[in-house]
Order: structure tokens, then sequence, then C-alpha cells
């Protein structure tokens, strides 16, 4: 498959796809690209039914102008623990967050989480969210704070005092309660419509259809995440430990590459 930035005329054959009501994974084969990357661009310019070529190509430039203006990373905030490839990294990452997207949360808020799951520590701080995903402080803010609401992330202090933004194991079950309650919320409106709407009616009995099939789904994920809990936080066996991070020194060796993103563990400080 073809590498490279989509040029013009491809955003404008994804438009007409997008138009003609054609799966992402139709217009990648049209286009002869992975599907990953025809979501990513769809869902970084406004989604499915807002998604406009033009607008998106000029995005892009924007984008890729603000990148070359950026003042480069010192070599050893691009080094990667474990030896990992620093381009494989970010390309995941970029993976990642698309796929989150695609399940309904916005892009940046998709960056962020993305961003915080794959750090060995699973904790950042704003400056070091800003810094590596290069956006402005005020974005990190917004997204936090959604995050924060879904029960998908947690603020800590260091020792420093800093605020520091963290996930791990529980913030999956935290998330899945929330999603629980909300739910649970959804089943106690439809049931008041019934009465609203008059017992036995028929916009009444679809109401008492939706409160009852969102009832058990509400049970069924606040079950499921407990028992997931119960079952799966136990602490590794001491031989599926991670190998230990290299020291400064090889942390910078001639392998890793030098002038990647920031690596899952560097800019703490």
């Amino acid at each position: 498959m073809p590498g490279g930035r989509l040029t013009q005329q491809e955003r404008q054959q994804i438009a007409l796809g997008l138009a003609d009501g054609l799966a992402y994974a139709e217009i990648a084969r049209r286009l002869d690209r992975p599907t990953s990357t025809i979501t990513r661009e769809v869902m970084r310019n406004g989604g499915p039914t807002a998604y406009r070529a033009d607008l998106a190509h000029r995005a892009t430039e924007r984008r890729a102008h603000r990148r070359k203006q950026a003042t480069p990373r010192e070599p050893q905030a691009s080094a990667q623990p474990y030896g990992r490839d620093a381009g494989a990294v970010r390309e995941y990452e970029e993976q990642f967050a698309t796929v989150i997207m695609t399940s309904g949360m916005p892009l940046m808020m998709s960056r962020v989480l993305a961003c915080l799951t794959l750090t060995d520590s699973g904790s950042l701080t704003a400056p070091e969210l800003a810094q590596r995903l290069q956006v402005s402080p005020a974005s990190i803010s917004k997204a936090i704070a959604f995050l924060d609401s879904q029960g998908m992330v947690r603020r800590e202090r260091d020792e420093r005092r800093r605020e520091r933004y963290i996930v791990d194991d529980d913030i999956w079950y935290q998330s899945m309660m929330v999603s629980a309650r909300a739910t649970a919320q959804l089943v106690d409106t439809a049931r008041e419509g019934v009465g609203v709407l008059g017992p036995g009616t028929p916009a009444a009995v679809r109401m008492e259809n939706v409160a009852r099939f969102l009832d058990f789904v509400s049970e069924g994920i606040a079950r499921a995440a407990e028992q997931a809990r119960d079952i799966l936080h136990t602490a590794p066996a001491p031989d599926t430990a991670p190998p230990p991070a290299p020291d400064a020194a090889s942390a910078v060796a001639p392998h890793a590459p030098s002038g990647g993103p920031a690596g899952p563990d560097s800019g703490r400080g």
C-alpha cells in the first residue's frame, strides 16, 4: 500500500465515498490505503457526516506547518525504554487513539487517553501531555475534564505538588460503573415516559421495551465489571515481570531512534 500523506484528490474520493455510504474499509480498498488511515482521516476532520475534503486538506497543511515550526526535542526525549522502536510506538498510539474515537469519544480525549494508557507509569502531568501531543494546555485541560467525568482518569498530587493524571487497571472498572449508572438513569427516565404517554399506547410500549432492554444491559455491565475486577486484578507472576528499563546511557544507544516523539516514560520530572 502507498505511504505518505493523503493527497487532495484522495480526500475528495473519501468525501465521495462517504456521501455514497461506503464503509471505511471499502474506501480504503479503492484508494489502496490501510483502513486505519481512512478512519483516522475522517474522525480527525469532523466525522463521517461533516467531513469535507478541502477543509481536511487545509487542516493537514496547517498541522504540518506547526510541526515544522515546533522546537526540536532533545535526543533524550525520544529514547524508548525496553528497546522499543519509537516510530512503531508512535504509529500504534495513533492507531489506538483512532479505535477509541470510533467508539464515540472525541478526538483530543482519545489522544490523551491513548497517550496515558501507553506510558509504562500510566501517569503524566498536563505539561508532559501537552509536550507529547504538541497541543495547548487548554486542550489538555478540556480533555482531562471530560475523561475525569467518565471515570477514565484519576488525579493525584506528586511529591512536588504537581497534579498528575493516572490510568490504571481500576480506571477501566470505574469507567464501566459510570457507564452502568448512566444507563440505569436512562432506564428510570424511559419508565417515567410510560406514565406520561399512557400505559398500553404504542409509544409507551416502545419506551417500556427500551427500559427493559437497557435495564438488563446496565445490570450486565455492572456484574461483569465486578467479576472482571475480582478475577483479573491480580499481581503478575514473577516470571512475567518486564525487564528492567535501560539506564540513561543505554537509552540513547545507536539502535534507538533519535528524531521520533517522546517515549512513554520520557519527560517526567
